[in-house]
């Protein structure tokens, strides 16, 4: 606004000084200057005097303790026991001693017959005819394929309990051989009583093992045989029988299969109807039939008689001899079957008349046998079984699913395979190579932490509390490990594992321990699968 003539203009008002801040009420002092000292006068800091050097902890010695009292075999026992059964418990190393040695020990328990065992009826349908069984699954009441799981259960149970321990494990190498899957289509039905029929001549002469199994209803139904007839041959079983069960690949001829073919041609079963198997000779294919050597006019409608010669001829066969040696060999010595061990052993066969034991005997004295100690890798179901039987863990009458008996089989198809669950008619394979990969390794792992540790499987199932493993009062923790290593894997301890049981549970090798350390509460599980994920475990 522009000022109007005259007009006095107004002075501007000067800022007032603000009075200086006090101090508490006063005036804040000004700092004193600091009087320097001279140099000459301070006083050098006293130099520390030199502490005296520690001195250095003693290294913790690993050496293995001895707990003598714990028996163990001598290697070469172990070797056989450890190979012909699912696991050296402390009962079987006493019977072992009480028969005067492993080989005393395997000779009798070569004459041992299948016993009656409680299993049958845990899992009553296991003893129903074919005809019942199915009519169950149309029913809705209870499926072929839940009756397949028992039937791995009960062979499992064996394998776990049974005092007849080289019997069981030929029943699986036979069934193995002669292999039936209990997961092929309504397959139960026979598969259950095929088991048996396996598990009974498997320490007796292959030719009437070979008979009772190739015409066995679950045999026939599985290679399609039960469908065969003289205008239309099915050749699955007439080829399996040659290149599978007998003379070998590479043995036979495209002919040889087709004649195969013909003669069993008549063996059937009425599938889907009564179930029962019969002999149809009107289905029976005649006219000459040769395979390899064997020749038969086979001029009769009724061929059972030929059928007979001509499975026995294939039993005696030295192919066949040296399939069965092979297979023996590559089962309880090596992948790579020794030649000169084979020989032998399939001259043995043949002069035994194909019978089994002369040729189990041969082998178990072998040196080819000897040296090769701890050469195998337990599969699946060894695994399964082994853990079972060291750990002391008897599974009793299942009461529901989730009972330990009825879990068995799912923990041992987690590990890769459940019993008789291989498709293919091969059987499943028992190379090291087929069980060492990644996935089976931290399968078997997850199974070992939960057995040690009680966690999986509880139901229905006595196991050993842990402080019951304390074999004193109190003892030294590497006394213990070793105690431990001759229960679990029949040998003294080692440093390697010793410090492996040190890493694991955080205890030294001097820790003295009683039956309320904490090594036997939330430290047990450690310590026991440290044994159970051993190679020494692994390997048999």
């Amino acid at each position: 606004m522009s000022n109007p003539l005259g007009a006095a203009r107004p002075k501007p008002q000067r800022k007032r000084k603000r009075p200086p801040r006090k101090h508490r009420g006063r005036t804040r002092p000004k700092k004193r200057p600091k009087k320097r000292r001279h140099k000459s006068k301070i006083k050098p800091k006293p130099k520390p005097k030199p502490r005296p050097p520690k001195a250095p902890k003693p290294p913790t010695s690993y050496a293995p303790g001895r707990y003598a009292a714990t028996p163990v075999l001598p290697t070469a026992a172990r070797h056989l026991v450890n190979r012909f059964s699912y696991g050296i418990t402390p009962g079987l190393t006493r019977e072992v001693t009480a028969a005067g040695g492993h080989l005393a020990w395997f000779d009798q328990q070569l004459e041992r017959r299948p016993r009656t065992d409680p299993y049958d009826a845990w899992w009553p349908d296991l003893t129903l005819d074919a005809k019942t069984m199915y009519q169950r699954q149309v029913d809705k009441v209870r499926g072929t394929w839940e009756v397949a799981h028992d039937i791995g259960r009960r062979s499992m149970m064996r394998r776990i309990t049974s005092p007849d321990q080289v019997l069981e494990v030929m029943t699986e190498f036979w069934e193995n051989h002669l292999h039936v899957p209990t997961n092929a289509d309504n397959i139960a039905v026979y598969r259950a009583a095929y088991g048996e029929v396996i598990r009974a001549g498997a320490l007796g002469r292959f030719a009437d093992l070979l008979s009772a199994a190739v015409l066995h209803p679950a045999m026939l139904w599985y290679l399609g045989n039960t469908s065969s007839t003289k205008r239309h041959p099915n050749e699955n079983l007439g080829r399996e029988l040659l290149e599978l069960h007998t003379v070998g690949l590479g043995n036979h001829t495209e002919e040889d299969v087709k004649n195969s073919a013909r003669i069993l041609t008549g063996w059937r079963a009425r599938t889907y109807g009564t179930w029962e198997p019969y002999y149809s000779a009107s289905d029976h294919w005649t006219g000459e039939v040769r395979v390899k050597e064997f020749s038969d006019p086979n001029t009769a409608a009724d061929g059972r008689d030929l059928t007979t010669r001509y499975l026995t001829y294939l039993a005696r066969h030295p192919d066949t001899a040296r399939r069965i040696a092979t297979k023996l060999v590559r089962q309880f010595v090596s992948d790579v079957a020794p030649a000169a061990l084979v020989d032998r052993l399939a001259a043995v066969y043949l002069d035994h008349d194909t019978a089994i034991k002369p040729v189990l005997r041969a082998l178990v004295r072998a040196p080819e046998f000897a040296a090769a100690v701890d050469g195998r890798l337990r599969d699946a179901d060894e695994d399964v079984a082994a853990t079972y039987r060291v750990l002391g863990a008897v599974p009793s009458r299942p009461a529901s699913g989730s009972s330990a008996a009825n879990q068995v089989n799912w923990q041992v198809s987690a590990l890769g395979l459940a019993p008789y669950n291989w498709p293919r008619p091969d059987g499943q394979p028992v190379a090291n190579a087929a069980w060492s990969s990644p996935t089976r390794a931290l399968a078997s792992l997850s199974l070992h932490w939960n057995m040690a540790g009680g966690y999986w499987p509880k139901a229905e199932l006595t196991r050993k509390l842990p402080p019951s493993y304390l074999p004193a009062r109190s003892l030294p923790f590497r006394d213990l490990v070793d105690h431990l290593s001759r229960l679990f894997l029949q040998r003294p301890s080692t440093e390697a594992l010793l410090r492996a049981c040190c890493a694991a549970t955080e205890c030294t090798p001097t820790k003295v321990v009683t039956a309320t350390s904490d090594l036997f509460t939330w430290r047990w599980v450690r310590l026991c699968a440290v044994f159970l994920d051993s190679p020494d475990f692994y390997y048999h």
